[in-house]
């Protein structure tokens, strides 16, 4: 396509040029002929005036034509109206023409008689071996109201040496052509190559994607500034996503396996125990216990799991219905759901909010449970005997939500990594025995579906969750 248009724009161009300028010097050619046509034609008729005759001999009147014939380098000939050729100047050129008894052609005489001039290409009747670009102009001398025409005058330039002039002008634009359409199919050949190739590679990796090799990447192109650059900075950044969901994906299906598998095996020990009489009728209860402890657990596992597949459609579907709520009151609910598990760990609650109704606008079953999320995570790593900070204040017509815990510190490379799903920090895995991963990842969820944020912050063993509402 680039090749196509290229030599297009070349024929155009090229054609363009050579009329142009083959009018251009044909039309300068023109005008020198006519004009010093004109010149001979003017003293010719100012001497038939004076003279009342004209005097081929007289060396005044035969110098001035021979000078306009060599100034011009042009042939000059002086005719009588029949067109008899009385004068003639050339310069000198080395060949010599044969002017005696010769006769201008009858059209031309003809012309010039009628419309008082002629312009074109004539050879003159054989006079002149090739065609010559003729300009003619008549002698006239005007006696009271009458015009008479007492000769003409023809200039006669050498039509071959425009041909060559324009000839060279056509070959050299010709050649240079020829070189530039050369360089821009080389150019236009390695672009096409250096645009190409990475989008064959790219091209390639995709369909490794696809049959479903992750670790696959673009390389080499990282320092290019266009879009093939652009193009592969953003396929390896999709990569890197599909992988770490990927990865994110087996992990989170080796742990709910796990998860999965350890209760059951423990429900089904216990019963068959109970059935069998391998367990004694004493340790009934106990055993009845186990039971409902694991499958409370396997239940919480269900309900996650549901959790998710709620906040998936969530995110597909329009922006969250909102209401105006009391974020104090809410708040304190929550606190009094969570007050067993507080207690059990030996932590105080540090509660600093308004005494007045803080109204926010917001999903109250939504901001629920983002806030039993956070306390949830805040009382299971804070360590025991320590306080937890609840802090909700307003700011800049926001209501913003501060929880802090005194635990482990989060490591920095691990910050980025808390919201997202699946997602559970080594050091908390021994510790979150009954998590999954997905706890933040919901109140990342339900937060962006209200267009609120949420931050966190973790140095020297002091964990911060803030999110926002705003005010209503």
């Amino acid at each position: 396509m680039m090749v196509s248009i290229v030599l297009v724009s070349f024929t155009l161009l090229a054609g363009s040029f050579m009329l142009l300028s083959y009018r251009y010097i044909i039309g300068e050619t023109r005008d020198t002929v006519k004009r010093n046509a004109g010149h001979v034609s003017s003293f010719t008729s100012s001497y038939y005036r004076y003279y009342l005759t004209l005097d081929i001999q007289d060396d005044f009147y035969s110098t001035y034509v021979a000078t306009i014939a060599m100034i011009s380098n042009s042939h000059v000939i002086v005719a009588d109206p029949e067109g008899h050729i009385l004068y003639a100047a050339a310069p000198d050129d080395g060949r010599d023409y044969d002017y005696e008894n010769a006769v201008l052609p009858d059209g031309i005489v003809a012309q010039v008689s009628a419309g008082g001039q002629f312009s074109g290409m004539s050879n003159l009747g054989g006079i002149y071996p090739e065609r010559r670009y003729i300009s003619a102009l008549p002698v006239s001398n005007q006696i009271g109201p009458l015009v008479r025409i007492q000769g003409m005058v023809l200039v006669a330039a050498d039509a071959s040496n425009l041909s060559e002039m324009w000839a060279s002008t056509a070959t050299i634009f010709f050649f240079s052509a020829v070189v530039v359409f050369l360089i821009s199919v080389i150019a236009s050949t390695l672009t096409s190559a250096h645009q190409t190739r990475p989008l064959n590679e790219i091209a390639e990796a995709a369909r490794k994607f696809g049959q479903g090799e992750f670790d696959v990447r673009v390389a080499g192109y990282e320092d290019r500034c266009d879009e093939v650059g652009a193009l592969a900075e953003a396929f390896n950044a999709m990569a890197n996503s599909l992988e770490k969901v990927e990865s994110q994906r087996a992990e989170f299906i080796a742990n709910v396996s796990h998860e999965l598998k350890t209760p059951m095996t423990t429900i089904a020990g216990f019963a068959e125990g109970i059935l069998d009489g391998t367990i004694p009728q004493e340790r009934e209860d106990e055993s009845l216990q186990i039971i409902v402890s694991e499958t409370r657990r396997l239940s919480r596992l269900v309900r996650r799991m549901l959790d998710l597949s709620r906040l998936n459609a969530l995110a597909e579907s329009t922006v969250t219905a909102q209401e105006t709520f009391d974020l104090t009151e809410l708040m304190s609910r929550v606190l009094i759901s969570l007050e067993t598990k507080i207690c059990d760990r030996n932590l105080d609650v540090d509660v600093q909010m308004p005494e007045e109704k803080l109204m926010v606008w917001g999903d109250p079953d939504a901001v629920t449970q983002v806030c039993y999320n956070l306390l949830d995570n805040a009382a299971k790593f804070a360590a025991s005997g320590t306080a937890i900070v609840i802090h909700i204040a307003k700011k800049d017509g926001k209501a913003v939500t501060s929880i802090r815990n005194l635990g482990a510190t989060i490591p920095p490379e691990e910050i980025p990594l808390l919201f997202e799903r699946f997602h559970k920090a080594d050091y908390s895995r021994s510790m979150d025995r009954e998590g999954v991963g997905l706890g933040l990842y919901i109140v990342k969820t339900l937060l962006g579906s209200l267009k609120e944020n949420i931050t966190v912050t973790s140095e020297d063993g002091v964990t911060q969750f803030q999110f926002t509402l705003t005010l209503a």
